[in-house]
């Protein structure tokens, strides 16, 4: 039997995307998995939609996913963030498709949001891998096992990675968005691309990083049950990273494998708000995620500054 993983899908108002991750995910050919959505109290009819969906009184389709009837209805279990106290049966194991969904009392961003599905099925389902994975994806029906293979083959592994592609970018599907990353924490924003290496290898089956997104992060339980998950300090940004980082110290790997694919609807929730606020979050967190992990923060603060500047003045340049 593989490995019992717990996916759990964030939802804010985002009902339509939701959806779209639903359907692919119950089209995987992975045998033992959960799936979770926690909804952040959407003040939309997200709820319903996604109940209605369960039934399959709504037909989804996606350019990379076409609709199966057969698989409705889901049963769904809801819990209020209160009743989050004792164990359900909600595993999709071949057809019997089965959905957790969650709501929260508030917006808790992205950390607080999804530890509270971490701490409950940590708690009561004892999973071997939590996958994290964004609602505004798609998932190719080999990623989880394609994952899964290479994390059960290392036991030092304790965090993995698809290779994401973007969902639409100018038209193409096959645009990679991201295949990991590397923290420099001399540099803002304290990481970047590990494609912007110089002598990047993509050809490798795995490729070993510092961090992957969290649009899609499989993290294996173990490095986990200190119970020390997602900084909730950080809202919404570099709470991938930071963890990435504290798992790396704590003696287990990184890597994205490369023949996991999930489409990536890139930066759908940083679009719900301003440019202006935007941007000001983006900024105040990557210092954040410096200022946590470098010791002489301080001394480098007005370089950082700098860099932020010139990479401002550079994006303004390349509008002209």
């Amino acid at each position: 039997m593989k490995p019992l993983v717990s996916i759990i899908l964030l939802n804010w108002n985002g009902y339509d995307d939701t959806l779209e991750a639903l359907e692919s995910l119950y089209q995987i050919n992975y045998p033992n998995y959960n799936v979770i959505v926690v909804d952040n109290a959407s003040s939309n009819d997200s709820i319903d939609k996604i109940l209605d969906y369960a039934k399959g009184n709504i037909e989804v389709q996606t350019k990379y996913t076409n609709y199966i009837k057969d698989t409705k209805p889901i049963d769904v279990i809801r819990l209020d963030e209160d009743e989050l106290n004792h164990k359900v049966d909600y595993t999709t194991v071949g057809d019997d498709k089965k959905l957790l969904l969650i709501e929260n009392h508030d917006n808790y961003g992205f950390a607080r949001g999804n530890n509270i599905a971490i701490d409950y099925t940590m708690k009561y389902d004892e999973p071997e891998y939590v996958l994290l994975l964004n609602n505004d994806t798609i998932v190719d029906p080999n990623f989880l096992i394609r994952m899964i293979d290479v994390a059960t083959a290392d036991e030092t592994i304790g965090l993995l990675g698809p290779k994401f592609y973007y969902y639409d970018y100018e038209g193409s599907h096959n645009e990679i968005w991201c295949v990991g990353s590397v923290v420099d924490l001399d540099h803002y924003p304290g990481h970047h691309s590990i494609m912007e290496e110089e002598n990047y290898d993509l050809s490798r089956s795995v490729v070993e990083c510092d961090w992957v997104s969290g649009a899609g992060a499989l993290i294996k339980s173990e490095a986990i049950s200190n119970g020390e998950y997602l900084d909730t300090n950080f809202f919404f940004g570099c709470e991938d990273v930071d963890l990435a980082v504290r798992l790396k110290e704590a003696g287990y790997s990184v890597v994205t494998v490369m023949d996991s694919i999930i489409w990536h609807k890139v930066g759908m929730s940083r679009h719900k708000s301003s440019v202006f606020k935007r941007e000001k979050n983006h900024i105040k967190t990557n210092l954040a995620f410096i200022k946590k992990h470098k010791d002489d923060y301080y001394l480098n603060l007005p370089k950082y500054i700098f860099q932020i500047a010139m990479n401002y003045v550079r994006a303004l340049l390349n509008k002209f």
